[in-house]
């Protein structure tokens, strides 16, 4: 049964940790609920539709947002993507160790655009949607150092779509790094606050 609620909810659909600890830190009280998507399908159609990256992370955010808006009435249910471009070509979250390793060895000495996008669905409809890019260059990596990093980071990286954490072991990778923070880890945190306050979800 749907969710009937007096005050304002916000719901992240969403199954990020990184996502929902952020948000818990800042204060929010947020409930996550990830929904189910065939990401990659939806990638493909958009990429056949020429579609750009950050319009592609705009509607699959959308999507995750739009899916579980139903389940809670009257909620700020919140959806985010991100998709890592580089020279054009489109970078998934690695499946294992083994494409962890392609993923560096891709992206080593190399800057890449990573897009993040962020939309709020009240009832079903879209209220709020906000898009971010940043650019980071990763250094060159050695195979030795590629070979440490693997074992030190284990299988955590598995749930970033470069493969890094920057908020950790990841920093080692770069030489550069332009953009939000917050957007690298997953979602734009502050516009996000701003829009939760006007609409009272948070104090002012």
């Amino acid at each position: 049964m749907p969710v009937t609620i007096d005050a304002p909810l916000v719901v992240l659909a969403s199954g990020s940790k990184t996502r929902a600890r952020m948000l818990s830190a800042a204060g929010v009280d947020v409930t996550a609920d990830a929904p189910h998507v065939d990401e990659s399908m939806i990638k493909e159609a958009m990429k056949a539709e020429a579609a750009s990256a950050l319009d592609t992370a705009m509607a699959l955010a959308e999507l995750k947002a739009v899916r579980k808006s139903p389940e809670y009435r009257q909620a700020l249910v919140i959806g985010a993507d991100q998709i890592l471009e580089c020279d054009g070509a489109w970078f998934d979250k690695p499946a294992n160790l083994a494409a962890v390793r392609r993923t560096l060895e891709a992206l080593a000495g190399r800057a890449h655009n990573l897009h993040t996008a962020v939309v709020v669905v009240l009832d079903g409809a879209v209220i709020w949607r906000h898009g971010e890019r940043a650019v980071l260059t990763m250094r060159e990596l050695s195979p030795e150092f590629i070979d440490a990093y693997l074992v030190r980071a284990g299988e955590a990286v598995l749930s970033s779509v470069g493969a890094y954490q920057v908020e950790g072991l990841g920093a080692q990778l770069f030489s550069r790094i332009e953009g939000d923070y917050f957007s690298i880890l997953g979602l734009p945190l502050l516009p996000v606050l701003d829009f939760l306050r006007v609409r009272g979800a948070i104090g002012t």
